[in-house]
């Protein structure tokens, strides 16, 4: 059963059997919203990237985005670049794939972003989610909807940390201005 996860809220990535979860997949969906134009309604195309940038002691080591599709310990990957979105509400436009037993004991956090590379604003995104998935059997686990858009293009939208022996996500949600994940640094390390 998924969890709609409000700005702040946490989850446990631990099974209902009291396992850990080994491997996760953060996905992205978006659709470009429409605009009424001179000639009726029509979308243009909006490149949302997902990045997930690796933490060790609040001090970024790695990234995973659509120019670094794997990190260099290979625990993170990246499935490509969306360039148009189009998924919405139905499955994911991008996806990066977490093999949470496989991360290094020194990396922490795993902290997850949303930009918009053509730079619109999210206000000019419909249906944009980002989702946690137990990517060995497939069942969602969390759902953070970017609702209500804004004057803004870029979000931190959730993390991945460890809690004890095991992983907790938790969705941070805080709007940001920026093209790449490189803009958003600033605005992550408040929530490490």
């Amino acid at each position: 059963m998924s969890v709609n996860l409000s700005k702040g809220q946490g989850i446990s990535l631990e099974k209902s059997d009291g396992g850990s979860l080994t491997a996760v997949r953060m996905g992205l969906g978006w659709r470009s919203a429409p605009r009424r134009g001179l000639f009726g309604r029509r979308t243009s195309e909006i490149d949302l990237d997902a990045s997930a940038v690796l933490f060790a002691e609040k001090k970024p080591i790695d990234v995973v985005f659509f120019q670094h599709l794997t990190s260099d310990d290979g625990a993170v990957r990246h499935t490509g670049d969306n360039l148009v979105g189009g998924a919405g509400k139905g499955g994911d436009d991008e996806a990066i794939l977490v093999d949470l037993a496989r991360v290094p004991v020194h990396i922490d956090q795993i902290v997850f972003t949303v930009n918009s590379f053509t730079g619109q604003t999210f206000a000019e995104v419909q249906d944009a989610f980002c989702r946690l998935v137990d990517e060995t059997t497939g069942e969602e686990l969390a759902r953070y909807t970017l609702t209500g858009g804004g004057d803004y293009t870029a979000q931190v939208m959730s993390k991945v940390h460890r809690v004890g022996g095991g992983w907790q996500m938790t969705a941070i949600g805080e709007p940001s201005v920026g093209r790449t994940f490189q803009d958003l640094v600033p605005a992550i390390l408040p929530h490490l």
